[in-house]
């Protein structure tokens, strides 16, 4: 079925040739020029459903690959539309660094650090000890208050959504995170997929705060409220003090797109049903 650029149909295409390079070497050369912008060299994308219900990326008649060589597939349709609309949104230039969903995906098939998910946990863990929203200043009073009144709810959210105490502090070693309050977190962690904890790990670390991520996965937050409060004392400074302007705005909307792509991510990844057709025919 041919609608909207995007294909079921499976599609048989030749094997690769041998390479002489070094396996380990060329994985790690591929990840180390993600950044580097390339000519477009295809004209079509599709996605085809692969053996085991996996569904594919195909550019023209050539099925995507990952940096470490592995067939490109994904668990299910709805993310697979996602990222070949990635690629089909590319212009005359591949520019690899705006293709979060792609890189993610890669990630999750990859896992280039060979990591397991108790380490994934442990690492996401990391961030609550020193979250973006438990950390406050003693002065100004200005800046005293904004955190009070902008932080202070989201933090009463997550204390009540997930039963647990978290606090905050205006020493250097921040609050004492509760030992019970991180085996929740660690049981609520365990709970997602490799590929959804791939995505919430990113999220994360773009926003510096397990709070405001959760925040956003749980659909509390939007987007847009989730970065500004996790800039909010820059943003601060930025009307005492100003800013070259162009820096400031496409540092604020390069992380909107790469935290809006990570939750779309974890969402899209714990996503188990089949996209109805119709969808891709609007």
């Amino acid at each position: 079925m041919d609608s909207g650029g995007f294909s079921l149909r499976k599609t048989k295409l030749p094997e690769n040739k041998l390479c002489l390079i070094n396996p380990q070497s060329r994985f790690a050369l591929k990840y180390s020029t993600a950044a580097v912008e390339r000519k477009r060299f295809y004209q079509h994308v599709s996605i085809s459903q692969g053996e085991g219900g996996v569904f594919e990326i195909n550019l023209d008649r050539r099925k995507l690959k990952t940096p470490g060589g592995k067939l490109f597939t994904v668990p299910n349709e709805a993310l697979a539309i996602a990222v070949a609309t990635e690629w089909d949104a590319q212009r005359d230039t591949l520019k690899f660094y705006t293709m979060h969903l792609t890189t993610l995906c890669n990630t999750a098939l990859d896992n280039p650090t060979q990591r397991n998910k108790d380490q994934m946990i442990n690492a996401a863990l990391k961030f609550l000890e020193t979250d973006t929203v438990c950390y406050r200043v003693d002065e100004p009073h200005a800046l005293v208050e904004l955190q009070k009144n902008e932080w202070d709810p989201v933090l009463h959210w997550i204390e009540n959504r997930y039963n647990v105490t978290i606090g905050s502090s205006s020493s250097i070693l921040g609050p004492e995170i509760p030992e019970a309050t991180k085996d929740t977190f660690r049981q609520h962690l365990n709970s997602y997929n490799f590929w959804s904890l791939t995505g919430l790990e990113f999220v994360i670390t773009q926003l510096k705060s397990v709070v405001l991520s959760l925040g956003m996965i749980d659909r509390h937050l939007s987007v847009e409220q989730a970065v500004l409060l996790s800039r909010l004392e820059e943003e601060f400074q930025i009307r005492h003090w100003g800013n070259v302007e162009w820096a400031h705005v496409y540092d604020m909307y390069d992380l909107r797109a790469r935290t809006a792509a990570g939750t779309l991510f974890v969402h899209l990844s714990s996503e188990n049903s089949t996209v109805k057709h119709k969808l891709l025919q609007d």
